[in-house]
């Protein structure tokens, strides 16, 4: 019997997603983390990566897609559709007193799950958030007005912080729910490693799609860790790449050279960015080349979900209508993370020396002091990453192969920094197959991209907020083997670090300070011939746009706000300017010095020396300093956005001294008594109140210095005073 026809025009005027499911496509956006240009097999690695280079066969690739070269802005901008000091995410997730830099998204922005979710779409997430603050001393109560489930997905699982330890992150979370590994009773695998999770995750909300509600529509973002630091893999798949990397920077890097110009990805008048470190200079060469090693492993894992989650889209018979997006959030990572003086055993106990950690005790730490088994941190040179207690980075000389052929890494806009590959499936949208898309596009789009192929409206209000309008274009034109007509051009910030990009020509520039530097893109994408003395009036020209943009959305020179005196935004820490603590004294975040943007000043009175040990820590491995005694020497340790700045000096002999050290707008100085031992121009001021709170004779949170997990002072301290000028 056929339906009457007025019974299906009401069916479909109350359900109007079923009405067009058919058509609309199933969206599926997947970002790795810290990767390069050239990393993926398909845009010239080495490593393999036969799923995403299938998806590339079958699909289109886009040869000039950019991000912002940092985690949280990239985030913030792809949720967004805005640049990211529009969504509130100027830099971190640090809050500077200013809108545009609070440090999580606003509310006068909304996620493309919040934009797709009124047209019928249902809405997940599995992966890194990143884009509010985690506190880790408020995990009993902590804010989730912000987490993923308050911003439009209707599923999510994953971390809230940006980085963490792939067998026990930190942050981990289902829905609005903290979990560790050993008690989410919806995901129990046999050797938990965050990468699979992520995917296993994922693939999980594709069968749930497909028996709940099959024929609606369904968004989803995947934000993998890989392969951010720590270099953390699963042996299975470390042992694809032993040896691969033995012999050293050259032979990896040349074969990229050759793959990329045989994919046409490198015209032969492009100078290739040298080569940074010489292999011959190397002394722990089969350390180097492990680190390497388990990076690829990292990447070949990822690569590993990707296709599951492929699989589960045939099974589900959802593959030919879901538009796949893959991409970066940044280039290659430069930062000398876990390198270094080594801290904990050079090789791996036989067994574990320290307790285990409870089934439900959760895991608050970005650089856990030991792994969940009880295995001591390890880290510094010649530590062998891939194991769960390691906590080592790869390295700026494997960034720098990452990113061949560019200039730069991840923090800096110059195209090392903000390169990434873009991979586009789409069976039934995408006109032909094994197809190069050269016309720039950037982050931005793809919230015009979504709202558009998903029919749905983009939002001039929400909850009595004005929402500000996108920024970005839709990249249907692209699938369609069409041209994009942006009409404007495309402008990047972070850290300082400027670039305008118009056309065939790039404007960019590093730091607050630096030069403008002007670059043809057509005949020099890696940067090596800068054209600014002779032209400088598309210099003139071009950096007139830049203020422009700058201005009209709240942008201001990085670091601006410690001279307005809008740095330390929300106060925290507590409100008095004077500290007089003791040995063994604990003062927690919101009760400890407020040093966010501002001068301090800390003399300790010591006995006991000669000693070793922290005198006294405040903060972590991402914002924080600490005072300590290593060798004799004495050495102040700033922590600002994850980079350690440090100044030492010898210690005068005496068992008893006062130890002192200021921490000035332009230097760092160390004093004992009315000596003065060092004193270290920089800029060592704290951008953001840190999460940890302050002790005295130890380092117990994430730390700040140089130095091991077994960091008490073993001398005394007598008396300690703490003064913000």
């Amino acid at each position: 019997m056929r339906p009457h026809p007025l019974i299906l025009l009401l069916t479909l005027g109350f359900f109007p997603c079923l009405a067009q499911a058919e058509n609309r496509p199933n969206i599926i956006l997947i970002m790795s983390d810290d990767m390069g240009f050239s990393d993926i097999g398909c845009y010239g690695g080495e490593i393999k990566t036969p799923n995403l280079d299938k998806l590339a066969a079958d699909g289109l690739r886009f040869t000039q897609f950019y991000n912002t070269a940092r985690c949280c802005p990239t985030r913030a901008t792809l949720l967004s559709g805005l640049y990211a000091h529009q969504a509130g995410v100027g830099h971190m997730t640090g809050d500077y007193g200013l809108p545009q830099y609070q440090g999580e998204l606003n509310r006068n922005c909304v996620t493309i799950a919040e934009a797709l979710k009124p047209a019928g779409y249902r809405t997940y997430m599995a992966g890194k958030w990143h884009v509010t603050p985690y506190k880790a001393n408020e995990i009993k109560n902590p804010n989730i007005s912000n987490w993923p489930v308050q911003r439009g997905f209707d599923r999510f699982y994953g971390t809230i912080h940006g980085a963490g330890s792939f067998f026990d992150p930190n942050s981990l979370t289902r829905d609005n729910q903290y979990i560790t590994p050993a008690n989410d009773p919806d995901y129990q695998p046999e050797t938990f490693y965050y990468t699979d999770a992520i995917s296993d995750n994922a693939v999980r909300y594709i069968q749930d799609h497909k028996r709940e509600a099959d024929g609606q529509p369904f968004f989803m973002y995947v934000a993998f860790t890989a392969a951010h630091w720590p270099m953390h893999a699963l042996p299975k798949d470390i042992a694809k790449y032993e040896g691969k990397y033995d012999g050293g920077y050259d032979p990896t890097r040349a074969a990229r050279i050759r793959k990329l110009k045989s994919l046409g990805l490198l015209p032969d008048q492009w100078d290739v960015v040298p080569q940074i470190g010489k292999w011959d200079n190397i002394k722990l060469k089969e350390w180097e080349s492990a680190c390497m090693e388990v990076y690829a492993a990292m990447v070949d894992n990822m690569d590993q979900g990707i296709g599951r989650i492929v699989k589960s889209l045939e099974v589900a018979d959802q593959l030919d209508n879901t538009l796949i997006l893959f991409f970066q959030d940044n280039g290659g990572c430069a930062e000398g993370f876990g390198r270094g003086k080594v801290n904990g055993p050079l090789e791996r106990p036989a067994k574990p020396t320290l307790p285990p950690m409870a089934k439900d005790e959760l895991q608050t730490q970005m650089v856990p002091p030991k792994s969940r088994d009880g295995y001591p941190l390890r880290r510094g040179d010649g530590i062998i990453p891939g194991t769960p207690e390691t906590e080592v980075g790869y390295g700026r000389n494997w960034a720098n192969i990452s990113n061949t052929p560019f200039r730069e890494y991840k923090h800096w806009v110059h195209e090392g920094g903000i390169s990434t590959p873009l991979i586009a499936h789409w069976p039934k949208g995408i006109k032909g197959t094994n197809r190069w898309f050269k016309t720039p596009a950037h982050l931005i789009d793809l919230m015009a991209t979504c709202v558009d192929l998903a029919e749905a409206k983009y939002p001039t209000a929400k909850d009595g907020k004005k929402i500000t309008p996108m920024e970005g274009i839709s990249l249907r034109p692209a699938f369609e083997a069409k041209d994009l007509k942006r009409g404007k051009p495309i402008y990047f910030e972070h850290e300082g670090n400027r670039a305008v990009r118009d056309g065939k020509w790039k404007l960019v520039a590093k730091g607050v300070k630096g030069a403008w530097e002007l670059y043809d893109m057509e005949q020099d994408r890696t940067e090596m011939h800068d054209l600014a003395a002779r032209h400088p009036e598309s210099v003139s020209r071009m950096a007139a746009q830049y203020e422009k943009w700058a201005k009209e959305r709240g942008i201001v020179p990085f670091g601006s706000w410690k001279k307005n005196g809008k740095g330390q935004g929300k106060k925290r820490g507590a409100r008095k300017t004077s500290f007089q603590l003791k040995g063994g004294e604990h003062l927690p975040t919101e009760k400890s010095p407020a040093i966010a943007n501002r001068a301090f000043e800390v003399s300790a009175q010591v006995s006991g020396l000669p000693a070793k040990g922290v005198i006294i820590a405040q903060g972590g491995i991402n914002f924080g300093w600490s005072l300590y005694v290593d060798d004799d020497k004495l050495t102040i340790a700033i922590r600002q956005g994850g980079k350690l700045v440090s100044a030492s000096a010898t210690l005068p002999a005496g068992p008893s001294q006062t130890l002192k050290a200021s921490i000035l707008n332009d230097r760092l100085v160390l004093a004992a008594g009315e000596k003065e031992l060092t004193s270290l121009p920089c800029s060592p001021f704290i951008s953001d109140h840190p999460v940890d709170g302050l002790e005295v004779g130890r380092d117990d949170g994430g730390l700040v210095g140089d130095y091991g997990v077994r960091n008490e002072f073993t001398a005394e301290v007598t008396s300690l005073k703490v003064v913000l000028r």
